[in-house]
């Protein structure tokens, strides 16, 4: 099996990178609401995009942990359906995926 060290550093960059957007994210959300409710309506919907962008910030924070644990457990670049080896430009392009191509479509 390949070694994945540039891989798991960028995967543990990314993990840096989510981790401090999502507290950004979080101490954005419990400001207090304005007190015009025009300004308050426009904060609810800014809250709103925040919250997706929060969610979709830990779905990925999960999936790059994920990846870091397969490489401690040295099966990382295994497809989790198949188990065929997951070529390096798929790696390279997305470092958590969990499939191959094939399986992936």
């Amino acid at each position: 099996m390949p070694a994945y060290q540039e891989i798991e550093k960028r995967l543990r960059v990314r993990l840096d990178e989510l981790r401090r957007r999502t507290q950004k994210i979080q101490g954005d959300l419990r400001r207090t609401p304005h007190r015009d409710s025009e300004e308050r309506a426009q904060e609810m919907e800014n809250d709103e995009v925040l919250e997706h962008l929060g969610r979709d910030g830990l779905e990925e924070m999960d999936a790059v942990e994920a990846a870091l644990a397969r490489i401690e457990a040295g099966k990382y670049g295994l497809c989790a359906q198949c188990g065929e080896t997951i070529p390096t430009p798929r790696l390279e392009a997305v470092p958590f995926t969990r499939t191959c191509i094939d399986c992936a479509s």
